[in-house]
């Protein structure tokens, strides 16, 4: 019987060099430790590396993280490679400036420059049964995931089940996001994701998490903790713990609840660390109204399954632009999959029949300029 916790939790203020050092290693070793790498292992670390942020903005994965794990794996022989598939082009000169604001490529982890990719078969999935993925993640020995604690958009929570999709590459994210409009089939196929690749660990880098307009938008939050696990779904309930959110209007938690991965309540987990006093006061959240709560809203039968999914649609969340804040550089209008944003006297209108809530454009906006934005009703019905 695994006797492990299910969640290890440590403080750690910030990012000095010999502070993460300390905390990591202890948060490893609590974990189960690394006894499972050897030498001459090729160990993928995958991190969050969303888009070209320097790390004081709490978008990526912090690069004194990065450095501390890939020590470690590199004192056991190992040999550490990191990498992501951000928005945009999967390409040498969009991850090179990526690696650079980021800080990864002062890292001692080999950064990864194999740009191939591959179709696969995800035998255990459910949603998504074949994938494109990236290559050089799929040449990997091990894995180890590391995530960064973020608002989300669509998603509500980006963590440690989120960061996987980061092995699809970049161009191809908006395809996915068209295949799964619907946010509890992306959240499945998400889970589709998490179980083909299996990381041997999970980390979560909740040191300075962002919240508000996320994942590259929003504030720096100071929370002042590392998390660890083998199971990414447990660990994001607890982030969800961590931060104010309802676990209930996070779809991947649902999703892995269906399956059994994950206890819907966190009396069933089994947390190695005092995490009350970690919890953040006031977090801005992004509070979602997706259809998942209201599947049974108005009594059973087709008739009741309709009005579930119109009264799910009324009160969804959508992204708006801030006129005031957009500079019309027509990112938006690039990034969106349904083709739903065209442009008017240089400011983004989005026809709502053609919206698939992805909120792509709000995640990928420069400026910050498109928001998550609820319907009256929804606000009202949140008094």
């Amino acid at each position: 019987m695994n006797n492990r916790p299910d969640v290890v939790i440590v403080p750690c203020a910030d990012y000095a060099p010999e502070r993460v050092r300390g905390a990591l290693e202890e948060l490893i070793a609590r974990a189960g430790g690394l006894d499972w790498v050897r030498p001459g292992m090729r160990i993928g670390i995958k991190a969050n590396l969303v888009s070209a942020m320097a790390p004081e903005t709490a978008a990526t994965t912090h690069p004194a993280l990065i450095d501390a794990l890939a020590s470690m794996l590199l004192a056991r022989g190992a040999d550490p490679v990191v990498g992501d598939s951000p928005g945009g082009l999967y390409n040498a000169a969009h991850l090179n400036k990526v690696y650079a604001v980021s800080g990864m490529d002062k890292t001692c982890a080999r950064l990864n420059r194999d740009f191939s990719t591959r179709a696969v078969d995800l035998p255990e999935a459910r949603v998504c049964k074949t994938a494109t993925v990236t290559g050089w993640l799929a040449d990997c020995d091990g894995i180890i995931n590391f995530a960064k604690l973020k608002s989300h958009g669509m998603m509500g929570l980006s963590a440690a089940a989120k960061n996987l999709f980061g092995s699809i590459p970049g161009t191809m994210k908006p395809e996915y996001h068209f295949r799964f409009p619907n946010p509890a089939d992306f959240a499945g196929m998400l889970v589709d994701l998490d179980e083909y690749w299996k990381p041997q660990l999970h980390l979560v880098d909740a040191v300075l998490a962002m919240e508000g307009n996320g994942p590259t938008a929003g504030s720096p939050k100071a929370l002042g903790c590392l998390l660890a696990g083998e199971n990414p779904h447990r660990i994001d309930l607890l982030c969800a713990a961590l931060i104010g959110l309802n676990p209930a209007t996070v779809p991947t938690l649902r999703a892995a609840q269906a399956r059994g991965l994950c206890p819907e309540r966190l009396d069933g987990l089994r947390v190695d660390g005092p995490w009350q006093g970690l919890v953040a006061q006031d977090f801005a959240i992004i509070t979602q109204r997706n259809g998942l709560q209201f599947q049974n809203a108005m009594g059973g039968g087709k008739r009741g399954a309709l009005y579930s999914r119109l009264l799910a649609r009324t009160l969804a969340a959508r992204p708006g632009v801030e006129k005031a804040e957009c500079v019309g550089c027509r990112k938006c209008e690039q990034v969106c999959p349904a083709k739903a944003i065209t442009m008017r006297s240089g400011k983004p209108v989005i026809r709502r029949a053609a919206c698939i809530r992805c909120f792509c454009c709000q995640e990928f906006c420069p400026k910050g300029a498109m928001k998550v934005r609820r319907p009256p009703l929804a606000r009202l019905l949140a008094r």
